[in-house]
């Protein structure tokens, strides 16, 4: 319904109101007085329904009271005050029944707002969390590979024009064949972020899993993948696109804050009657040519084990005993998670 009719449901039940009560005043025949309190039922629905509380509240105060003193002249001259207040009471039932009724509509219209509101907000927060966990990823691996190009470069330029500069030149092609990679993904990434935005009725792209993991650990210089197959085809869908999440999420941390860390193990084992993916990462060095820390983005694996735990899984980070740095994540097995 337009504004403008919300508007005007209540001025249109007060004139009404008032034109019924001057009507019962005066003595005007009881057949078109009772037709004129079943318009006033309809107007207080609607007034319940759309109106400002303000108003609403004062235009239905005055059609409840129209609607119930219509039917007094008829028993003014043989009743008693409390035969009035009968008839009275009696006609105001179906009064504020018509209120109530129109009242309820209102209500359970703003619940289904705040539902859709709320839908909304947890769509947006999904998107925001995809963009974080995937674009965020591949754009400090497109940093940190260009710092890498950037430090061999400074390093070739302070030796002497004799030296043999191949070898750094082929890390700063590795360097670029890295950027290129995580750029298409992020591409990739923002892509898929896109496609959920839009109301098209197509499919759209999948959010990844484990499947990808090689494909993620290649990329990631110093990494080293140890998965079993049978461990990943146990995860449930859910816990299968929470893990590379997992995954995801510590490479970027590695990334931002232990850039010098020699070794990252990304592993998937069975463990118990679930499933364990750990990314352990070693002590970042400290030589004076380490590449600069960040400023940390600030959403880290708070978001990631609510994310865990919604899939049925725990999740544990912390520091191990040679310095270095381990997440991990179990998951019960896809028959286990459905008992």
């Amino acid at each position: 319904m337009t504004v403008k009719l919300r508007v005007v449901w209540a001025p249109l039940l007060a004139s009404a109101a008032l034109a019924g009560l001057t009507a019962t005043v005066l003595g005007a025949p009881a057949k078109w007085l009772l037709v004129w309190a079943g318009l006033l039922l309809v107007l207080l629905a609607l007034v319940a329904r759309w109106s400002p509380v303000r108003s609403g509240t004062v235009a239905g105060v005055l059609g409840v009271v129209a609607v119930s003193v219509w039917p007094v002249p008829l028993v003014w001259e043989t009743g008693s005050w409390l035969d009035f207040c009968g008839v009275a009471g009696f006609w105001a039932l179906p009064a504020l029944g018509a209120a109530l009724a129109g009242g309820y509509l209102r209500r359970q219209s703003a619940r289904m707002a705040l539902a859709l509101r709320d839908a909304r907000r947890d769509q947006q927060l999904e998107l925001a969390r995809d963009l974080h966990d995937f674009v965020a990823h591949d754009v400090s691996a497109i940093v940190v590979q260009a710092q890498a190009a950037r430090f061999v470069a400074e390093q070739d330029s302070e030796l002497d024009s004799g030296h043999d500069s191949g070898q750094g030149a082929r890390q700063v092609v590795r360097a670029l064949e890295r950027i290129e990679a995580a750029g298409l993904s992020a591409l990739a990434s923002m892509d898929r972020t896109v496609h959920a935005l839009q109301d098209a009725a197509g499919p759209t792209t999948p959010v990844p899993g484990l499947a990808r993991l090689p494909e993620l650990v290649e990329r990631f210089e110093g990494g080293a993948l140890d998965a079993d197959a049978v461990a990943v085809s146990e995860l449930s869908r859910e816990a299968d696109t929470t893990a590379y999440r997992v995954a995801v999420e510590a490479l970027t941390n590695v990334r931002r804050h232990a850039p010098g860390a020699a070794v990252v193990r990304v592993a998937v084992r069975r463990s118990g009657t679930g499933t364990e993916l750990t990314v352990t990462n070693s002590a970042a060095r400290r030589s004076g040519g380490r590449l600069p820390r960040r400023r940390r983005s600030g959403t880290g694996l708070a978001g990631l084990r609510a994310r865990v735990e919604a899939a049925g899984g725990t999740l544990w980070a912390g520091a191990v005993e040679d310095g270095g740095w381990r997440v991990s994540a179990l998951f019960p097995a896809q028959e286990n998670a459905a008992r």
